[in-house]
């Protein structure tokens, strides 16, 4: 089953999202609460449209603006990422704070080493 893609945003009160195809949308408080509320809607619409098919947070395939994705992740900081990226910190925080706007290569190297970063910490075992 293919991923239905949603575009999260971030907003004064928490987050909104919405799905480009289907007409669903929500807000919330959190991301995971955006997440959560946008598999209900989802589900939701699929059964108003008399498809039942019901949706999983792990069915969505969500999408961030370069300037949320330090804000909904505050783990990620802007110099150690520069850094692990070879990249000026100075001109990622510039992009994080959408002074300038990353090229689509900028933005796949930062994705790219984001993920890597992701997939390091899910490899990662931590001894008692």
């Amino acid at each position: 089953m293919q991923k239905v893609k949603v575009k999260v945003e971030k907003t004064e009160t928490g987050f909104s999202a919405y799905a480009e195809k289907y007409a669903a949308f929500t807000t919330a408080p959190t991301m995971a609460e955006t997440i959560s509320n946008m598999a209900e809607a989802l589900t939701l619409y699929f059964e108003e449209a008399g498809k039942a098919r019901a949706i999983t947070v792990e069915d969505i395939s969500y999408e961030l603006e370069m300037t949320s994705i330090f804000e909904v992740f505050p783990e990620i900081n802007v110099r150690a990422l520069a850094a692990r990226l070879g990249m000026n910190h100075t001109l990622l925080s510039q992009y994080a704070s959408g002074k300038k706007k990353a090229s689509v290569r900028q933005t796949e190297k930062i994705l790219r080493g984001i993920r890597q970063f992701g997939r390091e910490l899910t490899d990662l075992s931590l001894l008692a």
